[in-house]
């Protein structure tokens, strides 16, 4: 049986934040999760996967579903993706 794989805080954090933002850029658009998932090609689900910040989706599917909701990425400062991920969440809420 294969063991599940770990990854780092940062990698877990940014997944996260950009899930987020992703899911916040689709609701501010207005979309509805089935929306964003045709323009992107892919399942309602993956989508939901996507903005769970589940570190085994594709990273093209969730560039393209970011670049589609207007989500610029990359954030040059490393010590920043907490406070933003922590911002992000307040929006959310």
């Amino acid at each position: 049986m294969s063991r599940a794989r770990s990854f780092s805080q940062y990698t877990t954090e940014a997944i996260s934040l950009l899930g987020k933002l992703i899911k916040l850029g689709r609701k501010k658009r207005r979309w509805s999760e089935s929306e964003l998932a045709e323009r992107v090609g892919i399942s309602r689900h993956t989508v939901q996967r996507i903005e769970k910040g589940d570190p085994t989706c594709a990273l093209g599917l969730v560039f393209e579903a970011a670049a589609l909701v207007g989500v610029p990425l990359f954030d040059s400062d490393r010590t920043s993706l907490a406070s933003h991920l922590e911002r992000t969440d307040n929006v959310l809420t």
